[in-house]
Formats: C-alpha cells, structure tokens, sequence
C-alpha cells in the first residue's frame, strides 16, 4: 500500500503589519461567529496544507479547515462549478483559485491509498465519497464537474454511524500522470449537508512516504489546575517533515497542535484522571507511534463553587429544518468544575436539559410556518448557570404533502414519491432497497 506525500527591521512596517494583522484576525472572528462550527477535512488536502503552512495566501481558511461545508448531492447537487474546493463558502473563496503552479502537491502512486480525516465534530454519516480529475482536465481553469470523473472511484457507506476523532479510508485510486486533484466528500445522514475536501496530487512524482516519524518523547504535564494543565514533549524527526502533533487523553483525539512542543489543555473536569500521549504526523498522513503516557489528576475545586460556566457560542441550525421540527448545534461551554448540562429554552420557556456532553439537539413537537427563538444555557453541578448564547430566530417550514411510507420491499421508479424519517424523497430512478437519505437515487423534496 501506498500513502500520500508532500512533494525588518522597520519599524514604521512593523505597526502597519502589526495593525493590518489584528485588523484581520477581529473581521475573521467576527464572521466566524455566524459560521456553522467547525467539523472535519482531509489532513493533506488543500485546506489541512494551508492550515499547516504549506500552502501560502490561502486567506481564512487556515483559522478554520474544518468548515468546507455544503449542500449534499454531488454532482448533481453540492457547491457550484468554479466553487468546488471552497465548498461554495465566500470566506474561503481563495481555495477556488487554480492553476498548475498554484498549491502544493502530494506525491501519489495509482492503487491502494489512504485518506485520513481528522474529526472536530463527528456527525450520523451517510458515506465517504472520492472523485478524480479525468486525465485530460485543464490545470489552469476552475473546477467544474466537467473536470472530473463523476463516478466516484472509492465509496464508502457509513450507515449513520458517528465518525471519532480521526477517520481513515483506504482507496483504490485510478491511473493517472501527472497533476491532478480528487475530491473528498463526507455526507451526513441526518442534514441535507456535506463536507468536501480537495487533494492536489501529483502522478509519477517519485515513490511515495511511507515513512511515519518517530514518537514524541519527554512527554510531562505541569501547571496542573483544576481545569487546566500544561503539556510539554520532544520534538519528533520525520524524513520529509513533521507538520503537527494529536493530542489523546486515552484513545480519544482531544487537541491538535501545528508544529509546536507545548500546549496548555483547557475545559477539563475538576479533581480527574487524565491520560495524555502525543502522536507526530507528517504533510502525508503518517502518523507516528504514541509518546510516552502523561498520568495527572486535575485538582479538586476548593469551597463552594460559584462560578457559572461560561455561555454557549454559536447557536445555530446544523442540517434541514422541517416542518415540526428543529435540529440546533452549539460551541460547547467551559466551567472551573465542569459543564454537566445545558438549558434549552424556546422564548422563555425551557422546553428540555441535555447532558453536559451534548452540543446539539433537535427540538420536535413544533407548528408548521411558524417563527421561533431559541436560546442555550450551560449548568454545572453547583446549579450555577451561565449566561443565555445568543438568540437564534428561525422559522419551521410550511406542511407539506404526506406520501407513503418507504419499503424496502417495493420496486420504486424514477418520480415515485416516499417519506421516510420525516422527509419526503423523489426517487431519481427505479431503485428498491436503497434507504432515503443514505442512497443517490433519492433526493429531498417539500
């Protein structure tokens, strides 16, 4: 098996850059405020090589590689022609510039290969799709769907199933020559969303890295508080590079660190054991052996607590609104103790408590075309409650026509209209057995 592989002292400047740069960052907090959180990308496409300073003048996309976000549905649906690596996301915009020269490529050999994914927010998954460029694509115009194969060469169906931390699929991957790019795509299950990744790959570029680096070493914690501690390690040596560390309490991913020895680890949970190790991966995917295990108890909080967590960020719609029903998602709270659960309330009524582990949830029971807002609270244990996240107004959608009930057992032909899990589904063409919302041949309709 083959893996992929990566190919002033002015001072007067040094205030205009300075100030130019927190210029930037303050506009790019704000919008990404009002963007969906952050969910999960390919660790070598262009976005995870910008990330990693690999790729130069990507624009906002190095803060946030994670939110490639998208209708489901390609090629029939999904982002537009010329906005396919952007994943139609205006902030990121400058993914979509494409040229022979433009990004960096990854060594790559035709067969079997692994695409690695690291996961921020695992959600029910419907597949894991691939595409490639046809061998005769033009390197220097946008990416349209004329550019690739529309039939995926690698597909992976997941079920429903929730991805962790970090998500692999090993593919066998057409013959190719020279430059050429595959899309990646995660469809979730549960939303009429999906996440998709390009890959800048080089055919013939020479025999690709194998080679994972050596494991961090010198791993130790300090600085132990009750919701904090401070991780040390020493760097790892890689053949080609090393672009980044994981951060594993256990064999849960919790932390991704871009080149540097250290991090302070935040949100922990007062008075508990935690069982830290390092892994180095390189601009390929290779992933080293785990460091040695950092053990530490967080400290037990002292006196009564009476510190309210801090509050939700970024209240908002995550997948299809329906006519009934809601689906929110939210950035989780911190707490000196620990969050333990949050508050979900409809106007001023609380309507339902989810566990302290949950950062989304889907309210039901709600009036066809009908206005509503919504807002979140976090609690902890004492009973103390943060302050409200902000105030999500929206709109459930009108009623719509009831049709019959999928069956696996029936013989459905193109136009035949089912519903299934409360959405209604248009067959594309005859099908039978293939379930709405985990299957191409069906689309979602009103």
């Amino acid at each position: 098996m083959s893996s992929l592989r990566l190919l002033n002292n002015n001072p007067l400047k040094f205030l205009i850059t300075g100030g130019i740069t927190l210029v930037l960052l303050y506009t790019m907090s704000l919008i990404l405020a009002d963007q969906a959180s952050a969910h999960g990308y390919v660790t070598n496409s262009r976005a995870g090589l910008c990330a990693n300073n690999v790729n130069a003048n990507c624009g906002l996309i190095i803060y946030e590689p994670y939110s490639l976000e998208g209708t489901k549905g390609f090629p029939s649906g999904g982002p537009a022609d010329g906005k396919i690596a952007s994943a139609g996301v205006g902030m990121f915009s400058q993914l979509d510039q494409q040229s022979s020269t433009r990004w960096s490529k990854i060594n790559i050999s035709a067969g079997s290969n692994t695409f690695n994914w690291s996961i921020k927010v695992p959600h029910a998954t419907a597949s894991w799709k691939y595409y490639i460029t046809k061998q005769n694509w033009d390197p220097n115009a946008p990416l349209t769907r004329a550019s690739f194969d529309l039939t995926p060469f690698c597909s992976v169906s997941s079920n429903g199933q929730k991805p962790g931390g970090t998500y692999s699929d090993t593919c066998n991957v057409p013959s190719r020559s020279g430059y050429q790019v595959i899309l990646a795509v995660w469809e979730i299950s549960d939303t009429l969303n999906a996440f998709y990744n390009v890959i800048d790959v080089n055919f013939g570029g020479g025999s690709s890295d194998t080679t994972a680096p050596t494991a961090p070493t010198g791993a130790a914690a300090s600085n132990i508080a009750t919701t904090s501690a401070k991780i040390n390690w020493n760097a790892s040596t890689d053949n080609t590079g090393v672009v980044g560390y994981r951060i594993f309490n256990g064999a849960n991913q919790i932390a991704t660190i871009n080149g540097a020895l250290t991090t302070t680890l935040t949100g922990l949970t007062a008075n508990t054991t935690y069982n830290i190790t390092i892994k180095a991966i390189d601009a390929a995917g290779n992933v080293s052996a785990a460091s040695n295990t950092v053990t530490f108890k967080t400290l037990a909080a002292s006196g009564p607590d009476t510190s309210a967590p801090t509050a939700p960020g970024s209240l908002h719609v995550m997948g299809m609104i329906g006519t009934t029903t809601i689906p929110l998602m939210w950035d989780a709270s911190t707490d000196n103790v620990g969050v333990t659960g949050y508050q979900i309330f409809r106007g001023t009524t609380l309507i339902t408590t989810v566990p302290g582990t949950a950062i989304e949830h889907l309210v039901t029971g709600l009036t066809p075309n009908t206005s509503y807002a919504f807002s979140v609270k976090a609690i902890d244990a004492a009973g103390n409650v943060s302050a409200a996240s902000n105030v999500l107004n929206v709109t459930t959608m009108p009623a719509s026509t009831t049709y019959p009930a999928w069956s696996a057992a029936t013989a459905y032909v193109g136009g035949s209209k089912v519903s299934h899990n409360g959405l209604n589904y248009e067959a594309k063409w005859w099908t039978q057995g293939e379930t709405p919302g985990s299957a191409d041949v069906w689309k979602v309709i009103p």
